[in-house]
């Protein structure tokens, strides 16, 4: 049984047990006891609430490998979810997902009601482009009971395409923006996003955050990003900032790293050199950034 259905169910059964039923319960003859007892489990109160569960459930999956696990501390997962507005009956797509982090979660959220789609620069563009597509692949077809009804689609990134117009609900991006704006991709990556999802759909973006004022040139090559210049592509390419958020900020980092993001975990490119100094940051300091595409589209 989905996890839908079975909420249905308990609603049906409080519904049942409160009176407010479409119908009357029917009781034994000479008693006044009610089928359900009054002590009935009984549904979340709202949608929010079921979704929440829903991610818990996914949190604590058994899919999940320990390394994964010990990345929610910094990645923040569940309410980062929860900023962006996600729903277990949504089509979402996630853009580069590598090595599938979020796929974990996402694929086995949307299985029962949704749609996952994970949108992988073409293998042959990319050497990490192939190791990720493979890797996500070997990862969907090991375990089709929580990843069977995901899908993968590949794009060209100089002129990506993620499927049908207006045909997604949610379009989410963990820490890729950098590179597209490194390899000069980034507008016609958003452009993208804008027309695949439906108006009124939501695009969700975290990426490694650049210190205050600085500017787009002295960090580019760095991994950290303006976010006026992140909201820039957002909104050039036609969406409204509905909200920002500091879920996934970190006051320990001072953007200044002798190899830019990469230095701090989960890369830490520095080796040993300084590990246990790095380690103690933790990951980088994060943009949680939440665009709408207005309803009456103007692009």
């Amino acid at each position: 049984m989905t996890h839908l259905k079975k909420f249905g169910l308990l609603l049906a059964l409080s519904l049942a047990g409160s009176g407010l039923g479409a119908s009357a319960q029917v009781v034994a003859a000479g008693t006044a006891e009610p089928d359900q007892p009054t002590d009935a489990l009984v549904p979340p109160t709202s949608a929010s609430d079921f979704t929440a569960s829903q991610l818990d459930d996914v949190l604590a999956g058994s899919w999940r490998s320990e390394a994964n696990r010990a990345r929610d501390a910094w990645r923040h997962p569940k309410a980062t979810l929860q900023f962006f507005g996600i729903q277990p009956d949504q089509t979402v797509i996630e853009i580069t997902p590598g090595g599938g982090w979020y796929a974990e979660l996402l694929a086995p959220l949307l299985h029962d009601n949704g749609h996952y789609i994970a949108a992988e620069q073409a293998p042959s563009t990319d050497s990490e482009a192939r190791t990720d597509d493979s890797k996500l692949r070997r990862k969907f077809a090991a375990d089709p009971a929580h990843f069977g009804n995901a899908a993968i689609v590949s794009f060209d990134p100089k002129k990506p395409v993620f499927g049908a117009p207006a045909s997604a609900d949610l379009v989410l991006t963990f820490r890729n923006v950098h590179n597209w704006v490194m390899a000069d991709t980034a507008p016609a990556m958003f452009k993208a996003f804008y027309a695949v999802l439906r108006p009124g759909g939501v695009l969700g973006v975290v990426d490694h955050r650049a210190a205050d004022g600085a500017t787009l040139a002295a960090v580019k090559s760095s991994g950290y990003l303006p976010t006026a210049a992140v909201i820039k592509l957002a909104t050039d390419a036609g969406f409204k900032l509905d909200e920002r958020s500091e879920i996934n900020a970190n006051p320990a980092d001072d953007h200044g790293h002798p190899k830019g993001v990469w230095t701090l975990p989960p890369t830490l490119a520095l080796g040993d050199t300084d590990r246990a100094k790095y380690q103690a940051i933790g990951e980088s300091d994060r943009m949680t950034l939440r665009f709408v595409k207005p309803a009456a589209a103007t692009h």
